[in-house]
């Protein structure tokens, strides 16, 4: 009966060896000196799947009892997949109250339609352990669901994980008063330890597919050091319950050849968004994120649809995006770094978008948010000894110059925006640090005002089409070989 029983989940479940390959349509970038050369695109994502064999997590004393902890029932079983060569765990429709689960090299941890996680809301529940958080290397606090130094392994299913992470934001807003106050807004998301959602840390051919994410203590969905991943299906709502501070949607850290499609995401930062390190340390590390593809996803509240930064010091590049829609984003595309950060930004490409009510239709600059970008050290402080992590964030970028970001070689086409505030705001630093090769084409959008571009080196926009509510026009200062057409209405 078990065996049949067996048959028919995996049947429901639908998950078989992906695609090795993904086909990458053509695309229109209006009038440019040369077409980008996409292959890359079309191997990134997981490309092996865990085994079919299955366990079930009721076997190992697993039940739908929210006043206990089901960790170690889970974890056992995961343990025992995972020792006999891989294969599907599968809990079943039911509540269960959990820690920190470790999904390991063969396994897929399936959740069943009907099945919600509860993430315990007492931090001695998620072990700590090196990691990279925020751009930076330290100790922190395990995920809900981890997935580390891993193989072929998964999440799946139609189920729910409710991260229950509203006592980490309560905890997060009260710190950062007495932070301000001490002049300490650099260090506070550094010290408030709050538990993310989902980490895939130092692992390949790793598929997250069609379960619920909601109010996670911190970001949702972290993909660090990792390679060939898939992000399929997931929806991430961050605003169950509250506004949780610098809840990103998914995180793509310093990783390569990732997949993100048919994800839905509400937050209360990036809802998409590239990293890749931040200042001395990110620059120690010097590993790029590059190869993401990411199509076919909706963006609620949040930051920007796609973002790329601020932790850019290992660098970014490749970055393919199509078929996408933002309702009440910060941006559509945002590019952003400090001058403290180094790296490269290029070769971004964003095509076929449907934006509503975003804030920016386009927004580009070298000098974001300073009260948190930059790391000093009040007096009172000064010859006292302080934690390794601040000794991490205060340690300076030397020559300076190494700090500099440069971003060049943006591709944005065929974008409808409708009640944007600001078409473009898209600058470089100065004379010396422009932004290079921006290509606008194929826009319509109605935007309250236009905006500006300064800084530049060969921007160019054609076919663009703006009714603007206040009547400005797209403001230019200190750009070289800039060519702006637009149709104002």
């Amino acid at each position: 009966m078990k065996y049949l029983l067996s048959i028919v989940l995996l049947a429901l479940i639908g998950f078989t060896s992906p695609k090795r390959t993904i086909t990458v349509s053509a695309h229109d970038w209006g009038n440019v000196p040369v077409q980008p050369d996409l292959s890359w695109a079309e191997q990134v994502g997981a490309q092996r799947v865990p085994k079919s064999d299955c366990i079930h997590a009721t076997d190992f004393g697993l039940k739908s009892d929210t006043s206990v902890l089901s960790t170690r029932f889970i974890q056992s079983a995961i343990d025992a997949c995972h020792e006999k060569g891989g294969g599907t765990v599968i809990i079943p429709s039911g509540v269960y109250h959990i820690g920190a689960l470790f999904i390991k090299s063969g396994v897929n941890l399936h959740l069943s339609k009907g099945t919600t996680l509860i993430a315990s809301e007492d931090i001695r529940d998620y072990p700590e352990f090196p990691s990279r958080i925020a751009g930076i290397e330290m100790t922190w606090p395990s995920a809900v669901i981890n997935i580390m130094d891993a193989e072929n392994a998964a999440l799946t299913g139609e189920g729910f994980i409710d991260c229950r992470g509203k006592v980490f934001w309560d905890k997060y807003w009260e710190m950062r008063k007495e932070y301000e106050k001490k002049k300490l807004r650099w260090i506070v998301d550094y010290d408030c330890k709050r538990v993310r959602g989902i980490l895939v840390s130092n692992s390949k051919h790793i598929t997250l597919k069609d379960f619920t994410l909601v109010r996670t203590g911190f970001w949702a969905c972290q993909i660090l050091y990792s390679d060939h991943c898939s992000v399929d299906g997931v929806t991430i709502n961050n605003n169950v319950g509250g506004h949780g501070p610098s809840t990103d949607g998914i995180d793509i850290d310093s990783s390569t050849n990732i997949l993100v499609e048919n994800c839905e995401v509400d937050c209360n930062d990036d809802n998409i968004c590239i990293k890749a390190g931040r200042d001395a340390d990110g620059l120690r590390v010097n590993r790029p994120t590059e190869n993401v593809v990411i199509r076919n996803c909706t963006a609620r509240k949040g930051a920007g649809l796609v973002t790329c930064g601020s932790e850019t010091s290992g660098s970014i590049r490749n970055v393919l995006a199509y078929d996408l829609k933002a309702y009440g984003t910060g941006a559509a595309l945002r590019l952003k770094s400090s001058m403290n950060r180094g790296g490269t930004v290029e070769n971004i490409y964003m095509t076929r978008v449907k934006a509503d009510s975003v804030k920016y239709v386009l927004a580009v600059g070298l000098n974001w948010n300073p009260k948190y970008s930059y790391s000093a050290l009040p007096e009172e402080y000064k010859g006292k000894k302080i934690p390794s992590h601040w000794v991490t964030m205060l340690t300076p970028v030397e020559p300076k110059e190494k700090g500099y970001p440069y971003f060049r070689n943006v591709y944005f086409s065929n974008i409808q925006a409708d009640r944007a505030k600001r078409f473009i705001t898209a600058s470089g630093w100065n004379e010396e640090l422009r932004i290079e090769n921006f290509y606008l084409s194929n826009i319509n959008a109605s935007v309250e005002s236009a905006g500006k571009i300064a800084y530049s080196k060969n921007f160019r926009l054609k076919d663009i089409r703006l009714t603007v509510e206040d009547k400005t026009e797209v403001q230019e200062a200190d750009n070289i070989d800039s060519r702006i057409e637009i149709d104002y209405k």
